[in-house]
């Protein structure tokens, strides 16, 4: 097998992971989602604890704990990422999936912003079309629905900085999720303590808990098989490839757990979708255009 087919494998692997969340996170919606998130902050530090220890890559941990400006780097990522995880978390509890993979679809549109204010990254016009599209479609949920997709926006926004912020940190994925966790892990420990002490904590023996655990292992994997991806795949592949886990989110959402798709919820999508269409085809059109650099 050749590295570029293992490489698509395991990016199709960690896309149809996470496009299958909304279906897992589902069987934990009785449980409410703070306590749904800590423990997938406490078993996902467990998770990757364990593979530094069977890789033996724990110097690079201690490290990057000497770095301050890493840390707090990290520290700032765990914030935006544990609220992207809440957020999603949230909204499968209350049925909100569509809205969630909105979110998703909209995260690409989200990250070329970012770097135009960031970066002072230059839009190509099928870009601003593209971009131009998207803000049709959330404006026709705000105003024509007269309900601004704040779930979406929110796991947009928060993953789009997350990116942002992991983009300027100089450390490999395995070592940043477990710098993350570890900053997070405290927070999740008191929280856990305390709804021990009040006697609402839902971790048991039996499939409560199996699942709870599940969460950490769920988390980390499809991270590691998309950081594996990402060295044997190009940009272009990778792009296409990552809408495959909002679509399995939104059929999931439809044809599994009954959420209504309305005329409303058709029209938006549409708009994106066209605008991630243009996107794509834009992006592709010009790597075929590209001059060859021979060398």
């Amino acid at each position: 097998m050749t590295e570029s087919n293992r490489g698509l494998l395991l990016a199709l692997f960690a896309y149809t992971m996470w496009g299958g969340f909304a279906l897992f996170f589902s069987l934990l919606k009785h449980i409410p989602a703070t306590e749904v998130l800590l423990h997938r902050v406490l078993w996902s530090f467990v998770f990757v604890a364990i593979i530094l220890t069977f890789t033996q890559h724990w110097a690079r941990v201690k490290a990057a704990l000497m770095n301050r400006t890493l840390v707090f780097s990290l520290f700032c990522s765990s914030l935006l990422i544990a609220a992207n995880w809440g957020v999603y978390i949230w909204a499968v509890s209350v049925g909100r999936v569509i809205d969630a993979s909105l979110g998703y679809f909209i995260s690409p549109l989200v990250a070329i912003c970012l770097g135009v204010i960031f970066f002072k990254e230059q839009l190509a016009a099928y870009q601003k079309v593209a971009i131009v599209l998207a803000i049709l479609g959330v404006g026709y949920k705000i105003v024509g629905v007269g309900e601004l997709p704040w779930i979406a926006l929110t796991l947009a926004l928060c993953f789009g900085f997350y990116g942002l912020v992991r983009k300027k940190t100089q450390v490999d994925t395995v070592t940043g999720l477990m710098l993350e966790t570890l900053l997070l892990l405290p927070f999740a420990l008191g929280y856990w303590l305390w709804l021990s002490q009040q006697s609402e904590q839902h971790f048991t023996i039996g499939l409560n808990g199996v699942l709870l655990i599940l969460t950490g292992f769920l988390t980390a994997l499809p991270l590691l098989a998309f950081a594996a991806a990402a060295h044997r795949l190009s940009l272009t592949v990778l792009g296409f490839i990552t809408y495959l886990a909002p679509t399995l989110q939104l059929l999931s959402a439809v044809l599994i757990l009954d959420e209504p798709f309305d005329k409303s919820d058709l029209i938006t999508f549409s708009l994106i979708w066209l605008a991630l269409l243009i996107f794509s085809g834009g992006a592709i059109w010009r790597r075929i255009k590209a001059p060859v650099v021979i060398s």
